[in-house]
Order: structure tokens, then sequence, then C-alpha cells
């Protein structure tokens, strides 16, 4: 029987003018997933997911009649995108899976709200949650949430066979919701589906483990991926788990490319970094990270500022310490935070304006004297550098 296990309070996600615009032009309408689960627990709501019995076109209707935008976005699984009051809301159509094969699902709509809740991978996943705050809980998930256990719906091995992605989404969720004990059948289930991790793709696995060391603590959850098989299988370069242990311990950023370098320390950075298909950004964020800490005087700092740039060098620093290098990490973390990047005082023109045609020379007299100004300490002291340009075309001439 179709009934709310519960009522809360509406929380004020659903008061948002834009989701209050869809539910009004849709009233059979429910919260579903992610923003259900943590308005019960009282955090923040970051997105919201929306589920409806009515198919894509008879959704798209219904909107467009209400003079609400409406984008197609993910017809074949039955999802558009409403945009109301400038904010995109998704839409989705009660699903069941007909077909999968640990990546993908082929589905079918189906009215039936229970059958689209076990298709979702974790009891505190498949709450619903109507416009007054009726909550539909089949599984047990406001339990589980209260218990801080996370729980698949029905079968592991099952919820697995059908994306062994869950695996690691199960971390993720536990780094997050996690309290105690984790549930040992999930446990058992993500040992004895571990060889199927490998089919799943790069960008997939690097979304999850991005998210997991993005925790505030993600160390019992690395811990377990690390018992359990899992952290080998995805991340074979981490060794270090102890000195993520440390870097967390010591309060460093929870910025997950930070923890990368911790726990992969000698890694090959551009091998790791295309193998999970990071982005250019990022895979340069993890090199600079990666680089030892400076061994020296302020002068060696002021360097390696100059060409890393405060963040990095100041993860370099978290590192150093979590490695338990000697030094006084904290010290020079302050250091970074009150001195100003220096900043190499040349530029092409003033190369051409001393006379030098254009062409690759220019760039190799730059890169001469910029190493020339680095090991002089970067110095901020333009006219010094200017001398040594004038030095420098006298002596190789125009």
């Amino acid at each position: 029987m179709d009934t709310p296990a519960f009522r809360i309070d509406p929380p004020p996600f659903l008061r948002d003018p834009a989701v209050a615009a869809v539910l009004a032009a849709l009233p059979e309408v429910r919260a579903v997933g992610g923003c259900v689960r943590d308005a019960i627990a009282g955090l923040p709501v970051a997105d919201v997911d929306l589920a409806t019995p009515r198919r894509p076109d008879e959704v798209t209707a219904a909107l467009r009649a209400a003079g609400i935008a409406v984008v197609p976005t993910g017809l074949a699984h039955g999802t558009v995108t409403a945009v109301a009051d400038g904010r995109p809301i998704e839409i989705t159509t009660l699903r069941r899976d007909v077909a999968t094969d640990g990546r993908h699902a082929t589905v079918a709509f189906t009215t039936d709200w229970r059958e689209d809740a076990a298709r979702r991978d974790f009891t505190i996943n498949a709450m619903s949650m109507d416009a007054a705050g009726n909550v539909w809980d089949w599984f047990g998930g406001r339990e589980d949430l209260a218990r801080g256990v996370v729980r698949f719906v029905g079968d592991p091995a099952i919820r697995l066979a059908e994306d062994y992605l869950r695996a690691l989404r199960f971390f993720r969720f536990h780094a997050r919701y996690g309290r105690g004990a984790p549930d040992a059948a999930a446990l058992a289930a993500i040992r004895a589906a571990v060889p199927g991790l490998a089919i799943l793709s790069a960008e997939r696995v690097w979304s999850e483990l991005k998210r997991i060391l993005a925790a505030p603590d993600p160390r019992d959850a690395v811990r377990l991926m690390d018992e359990a098989g899992v952290l080998a299988a995805v991340l074979p370069e981490a060794v270090a788990r102890l000195r993520l242990d440390a870097l967390v311990a010591a309060g460093a950023p929870a910025d997950p490319l930070l923890r990368l370098a911790a726990l992969c320390p000698g890694a090959d950075v551009e091998r790791l970094a295309a193998r999970l298909r990071l982005s250019g950004a990022e895979a340069a964020t993890l090199a600079a990270l990666a680089a030892p800490a400076p061994a020296g005087d302020e002068r060696a700092w002021r360097a390696a500022l100059a060409a890393r740039g405060p963040e990095a060098l100041t993860g370099a620093a978290w590192l150093a310490e979590a490695a338990g290098q000697p030094g006084d990490w904290a010290a020079w973390r302050a250091w970074i935070a009150a001195t100003p990047r220096p900043a190499f005082p040349l530029r092409g023109a003033d190369v051409v304006a001393e006379g030098v045609a254009p062409g690759p020379r220019i760039g190799a007299i730059l890169a001469a004297l910029e190493r020339r100004w680095m090991e002089a300490g970067c110095r901020d002291d333009a006219e010094t550098v200017r001398r040594w340009l004038r030095e420098t075309v006298a002596a190789t001439g125009a």
C-alpha cells in the first residue's frame, strides 16, 4: 500500500521558487534521493531531484502549459529538465531495470513508486517525499541514517552486479554518513565484486575517488577500501595510507588532489593523471603538489613560491609534515600566506625594446634571465633584471 512511513516539516528546498513552480505544475511529483536524505539528516541540500509516474511527454506538456521551459536532457532514461525561475531541475519518470551489465542499465517506465525505489543503491537514498513533507521509506532508510549505517537496498551482490561503481559509492557515503562498524553484508559483497571494478571507466572511478577524498574525514573509508582490496584495484599507486591519515590528523585542507598526492608518494604523476583521466588543471595541480618542498633558506622558498604558487607550495609543506620530514612546516605555511608571490618583471616586449628581433631567441633570453632571477632569490628589483638584460644583449648581440 502506497502510504507514507512518516512526515517531517517540509524542508526549505521545497519552498524554493523553482521547485514550488514545478510542484504546482506536477502535484504528484516527489523529491527523491539525496535531497530527501540530507533534509532528514538536517544537512544543507545541494541538488534537488524530482520523480513522477508521468511519462516524459506528459511531463513536458504539463510544464509547458504552466509556462515552464523544458529541456529533453535524458529522454531514454525518462529525464527532462525544467528551467523555472532561472534554475534547472531534473524530473525523472519512475523506472524499473530491464537489463544491466555492471556499468549501464536498460530501463522501462513504471507507475510504482516502490519499484522505482527498489532499484536504487542504498536505503538512505531510496526515500521519497512530497510537498507536504510526507516521506515514503520502504527499506528503513531513516533508521539506517540515524544509526550511521550505509546498507544496500536488497541483496548487495545483485546491486553491485548491476553497477560495480556502487562499490566506490558505498565508501563515499560511508565517509560522509557512516558511524561505527560498516554493514558486514555490504563489505563481504564488495570484496567478492572487486574483479568487476576493472570494467569501470577511469572517469567514473576518479569522480567517486575525488568525492571520497573530499569528505571531511575519509580515513576510515579509505582504510576499509584498502582492507577490502578496492584501493589496490582502482588506485594501485596508493602505497601510503598512513600518510593520508597523518595529513588529515594534522588539519590539512580537505582537498582531494592534496590527499591523492599523500596517498601516492613517488608515483609517476603524468602516468597517474593520464590513467585517471584528470583534467589538465587537475594534472598540473597534482604535479605541483608532488614536487618536494624546498630544502633550504628563504631564497629557495621564494623561488619555489614564484614557480609553483602559494596553494601548491602550501600543499607541499603539508605533505612534508605528513611524511614526517624535519622542519617547521607550520612556520613556512605562515610565511607563504604572508608573502606575495614574486613575479618575474620582464616580458617579451622588454627584450624587443633592447633591439632583439622577434623570434625564438626572445624566449631563450627570458628563460635564462628568469633562472638567474630565481637563483638570486626572486628579488623585487626590476631595474637590476633590466640591467642583466642589457648585459646579455650586449654580450651576445642583437
